[in-house]
């Protein structure tokens, strides 16, 4: 018996909504009103025949059904902009130079680029790194409205977002936490409560010293309610790379983006004592320059990353 496959708006409205966690933000995404994505999720659990999400006073939760059906769909809909796109602009192809800042390249994306060769063969990918990728308190003394290097076709920005002539689409808002080797949640002083790290090396991270932006461990302190435990003691790295190397290795508690080391979390190099995080007022962009709009290797790969980090979002 052929398979009825729901509208493909309702899928939609389902998806980002489901990500979101919110009608409003959906709408806003998919460009409709509250109403309409409230609308077509009730034409697809008519059609379903089961409830998708609970409606909370002020939120909304996933049922088990619509948890099961996320994964499945998110990769569905990406399978089909992937061929549409193929038939649209041509098969992707070419060299395609991409600009990151180093931690980001190090501890994010580098272990995601398999799924981009795997999706576009016939584009030839250059990685490059540069700090000048971060925002600092000028963005003009960084890449302006022009890479620091002319060739890169698509540059990965951490800052404020605000980049005149550049295309640009948000990524994510890291939270950072502290983080450490699973080894000093146990012996003579086991990390249990923030008023436990007293006892432990704080790592610093001095990559971008005038980065105001960035989470420090006085401003992570003062949120966990305890403002007059000293920060200076421990050591303090210019590479954010140095930093998540020494937490692992054991020399103290550092705090990181948790994006960042989700992998050592998950494989077990290290482990995040507390549930406490604090917001960054900085974020990932990815952004294209101009000259790169009409680039299909450009355009997939900015398409690319941006599914990847809504899937990390979303799970």
């Amino acid at each position: 018996m052929e398979t009825r496959i729901p509208p493909l708006q309702a899928l939609r409205a389902f998806e980002a909504a489901a990500r979101t966690l919110s009608f409003k933000a959906a709408a806003e995404e998919l460009h409709v009103t509250p109403g309409a994505i409230s609308q077509q999720i009730k034409v697809l659990e008519d059609q379903l025949g089961v409830r998708l999400f609970i409606r909370r006073t002020r939120a909304i939760e996933l049922t088990d059904e619509a948890r099961a059906m996320l994964p499945p769909l998110r990769r569905g809909l990406a399978e089909l902009a992937s061929a549409v796109e193929s038939v649209g602009r041509g098969a992707p192809s070419g060299r395609l130079k991409v600009l990151t800042p180093p931690s980001f390249a190090a501890r994010w994306l580098v272990p995601r680029l398999p799924r981009f060769t795997a999706r576009f063969p016939d584009v030839d990918l250059r990685l490059a790194t540069s700090l000048q990728a971060i925002d600092k308190r000028d963005v003009r003394e960084n890449l302006g409205t022009t890479p620091a290097t002319p060739e890169a076709e698509v540059v990965v920005r951490f800052g404020r977002g605000d980049y005149p002539g550049w295309i640009t689409a948000h990524l994510f808002s890291p939270a950072y936490a502290p983080v450490c080797a699973p080894g000093l949640l146990g012996g003579a002083h086991p990390l249990q409560s923030p008023d436990d790290l007293r006892w432990h090396p704080l790592i610093h991270d001095d990559t971008v010293p005038d980065l105001e932006e960035r989470p420090t461990w006085l401003q992570w302190l003062a949120l966990a309610g305890m403002p007059d435990l000293p920060t200076r003691r421990g050591p303090r790295f210019d590479d954010a790379g140095l930093v998540v190397a020494a937490a692992m290795a054991g020399q103290g508690v550092a705090l990181a983006a948790r994006p960042l080391v989700s992998a050592e979390i998950a494989a077990g190099r290290l482990a995040e004592p507390f549930s406490l995080a604090i917001p960054s007022r900085f974020a990932y962009f990815v952004c294209l320059p101009a000259t790169s709009a009409s680039r299909p290797a450009a355009l997939a790969f900015r398409d690319w990353i941006s599914e990847e980090a809504r899937s990390e979002s979303g799970s």
